[in-house]
């Protein structure tokens, strides 16, 4: 009887090893270089700042009968109790530097102004931290009156700072593109000694931005996966019944009848409860595929649903805004195509210029006559 002979260990020759250290090393240098080179996501970054920017704006706007109920001096949580609530906390707003009317209806109006020129994308570095600081002293101020929408867009202001979202789509690179068209330069001429120091700014600029759209990314990855997983947790989540207890509470019933309308479908509420945490536990994970598209759809559909149902328009439109850092700059470069094509389109029906690669129609010319 033969008896088997075992085979020798596979070991890895010096030059497998030399070659895996480099393929290792190489793609370490390659990440360095995309996060120190140039910033990524400027699109993503520039409609997070029309969106949160329109946001604040509109939210200012619609609370503007009830501002001094809600920030004002006449609102139930005085001047008074949020400094001593910021005393503990370690929080500040500049609506509490003074009791006169005045001084707030003046701070309401640069609220107003700031969440604008935000949107605009004007002197966005400048502007990005007053709203930044607008935004923590608002919140601040009424901290218990708001219906948590403008936590996350708290967050998203701080994080904004760092970044470089008027790159595009604002009125600082239309700027810098009509001094570009007309040969001024945009920046003076530097000697060489000041070459290195720009140099070292573009890499800066580079590295906060980039870092903080990955803040923003895993900022959303963890407000997803946190509340599927809290949600898991749940004996209503579990067997579906979730839902029909929050469209029968009153506090989120803004109309009765729609929420009495989508209660009577059981199984269709069940399926959206074992939806809901499956998109939400599943949102990190599909995030480097085209999964994430339909993903994001549903979740669309999902933060439209909150805000009509529950009534709920500033918490669903905060995580609308935050899910747009997830799509790609082609996907909005091609939007911008469209959009230009379709803004074009009324010029070409009402003049008769043919569009690009149509033949033009000229009217033919009557032969001359020979009499």
């Amino acid at each position: 009887m033969e008896t088997e002979q075992s085979l020798p260990p596979c070991r890895r020759t010096p030059e497998a090893d030399a070659g895996a250290r480099r393929h290792v090393s190489g793609r370490i240098g390659e990440l360095f270089t995309v996060v120190t080179d140039r910033p990524v996501s400027l699109y993503a970054a520039a409609v997070l700042r029309i969106g949160y920017g329109l946001f604040y704006l509109v939210f200012l706007l619609r609370e503007f009968p009830h501002r001094d109920q809600i920030w004002g001096p006449g609102s139930p949580w005085t001047p008074e109790l949020a400094r001593q609530l910021f005393d503990q906390t370690g929080w500040a707003s500049i609506l509490t530097l003074s009791d006169s009317r005045a001084y707030f209806e003046s701070c309401y109006v640069l609220a107003l102004v700031t969440s604008a020129l935000f949107m605009a994308g004007w002197r966005t570095r400048a502007v990005s931290v007053l709203f930044a600081v607008v935004v923590a002293s608002f919140h601040s101020r009424a901290i218990f009156m708001t219906d948590g929408g403008d936590n996350l867009v708290l967050l998203m202001a701080v994080y904004l700072v760092f970044t470089a979202c008027g790159r595009r789509w604002s009125l600082d690179a239309r700027r810098t593109r009509l001094r570009a068209s007309t040969g001024k330069p945009t920046r003076p001429p530097v000697v060489r000694a000041a070459a290195g120091l720009r140099n070292s700014r573009r890499t800066l600029t580079s590295v906060l931005h980039n870092c903080g759209m990955f803040v923003i990314a895993a900022q959303v990855c963890f407000l997803y996966g946190s509340a599927g997983l809290y949600k898991a947790q749940g004996g209503t989540w579990g067997n579906g019944t979730a839902l029909h207890y929050v469209l029968n509470l009153d506090l989120f019933r803004p109309w009765p009848e729609l929420s009495l309308m989508a209660d009577e479908h059981d199984v269709l509420i069940a399926i959206t409860c074992y939806l809901t945490v499956l998109l939400q536990v599943a949102f990190p994970f599909v995030l480097f595929g085209r999964l994430k598209y339909p993903v994001l759809t549903m979740l669309l559909g999902m933060h439209l649903g909150i805000a009509v149902l529950m009534g709920l328009p500033l918490f669903s439109g905060a995580m609308i805004i935050a899910d747009a850092v997830f799509l790609p700059d082609r996907f909005y470069r091609s939007l911008g195509r469209l959009w230009r094509r379709i803004s074009r389109r009324p010029d070409v029906w009402a003049t008769g210029a043919p569009s690009r690669g149509e033949p033009a129609l000229v009217p033919s010319q009557p032969a001359p006559s020979s009499h």
